[in-house]
């Protein structure tokens, strides 16, 4: 393959992640509006929307596993294909817990526990996936350390945010005796959701922290950020 089409191919490949980091920040911030509305028809669009990330990145896969095999690139070219390949994984695992809270959407009853702010979590993950992809699109190692040092913010807020959950539930008293059984399992089932919801924006912030670490690798060599 001459030199111009292998570079295309190449650019090809980055216009692609970066197509595909764009579905997924738009699923994510579908799933948290779905949430914060207790929209179960926009949770459902979320869930279904799916199957087209799950088939960009197998196309993306293909693209990855052709560009080694056909052209065995080395040093920089290699580096910024395995890159592709490992962010395009965790592009996917994103998309998968946009669809967990799609599900969330739909299971919703009531709120809860509304000094809980589940919004904010989710406006700071989308800024470090954000930033990420950028550090990736840009080449920018300064945006890859940004990166990790956010998730340090993020475990903070989603810890503080899960032990209020469990400090007002057992201050205030939710299941006290003038309830039934079935406001009982309500209650304890939006208690689960909320946790489960801060558990999986923390988990998007991980996802987040791995696509930067695998930019910083391909940028300089540099495996700091992996471990």
């Amino acid at each position: 393959m001459p030199r111009e089409q292998y570079q295309t191919k190449l650019e090809n490949l980055r216009d692609d992640v970066l197509y595909m980091s764009e579905l997924v920040a738009d699923r994510l911030r579908m799933g948290l509006d779905a949430l914060e509305r207790q929209d179960a028809e926009l949770g459902e669009r979320v869930i279904t929307g799916d199957a087209e990330i799950n088939d960009l990145y197998l196309e993306l896969e293909r693209q990855c596993t052709d560009l080694i095999a056909l052209q065995q690139p080395v040093a920089g070219d290699l580096r910024f294909i395995a890159a592709s390949f490992k962010i395009i994984t965790d592009l996917e695992r994103i998309a998968d817990l946009a669809t967990n809270l799609g599900e969330y959407a739909g299971e919703a009853e009531r709120e809860v526990f509304p000094d809980v702010d589940v919004q904010r979590i989710g406006d700071d993950t989308l800024e470090m996936l954000d930033a990420a992809v950028k550090a990736y699109a840009e080449s920018d190692p300064d945006r890859c350390h940004a990166v990790a040092e956010m998730d340090d913010d993020l475990d903070a807020a989603c810890e503080a945010a899960s032990d209020l959950v469990v400090r007002d539930l057992i201050e205030q008293d939710h299941l006290g005796e003038d309830e039934s059984v079935d406001d009982v399992e309500a209650t304890m089932a939006n208690v689960s959701r909320l946790l489960l919801t801060i558990r999986d924006l923390e988990r998007v912030g991980d996802h987040a922290v791995n696509i930067a670490a695998r930019a910083l690798y391909m940028i300089e060599n540099d495996d700091e950020l992996l471990y």
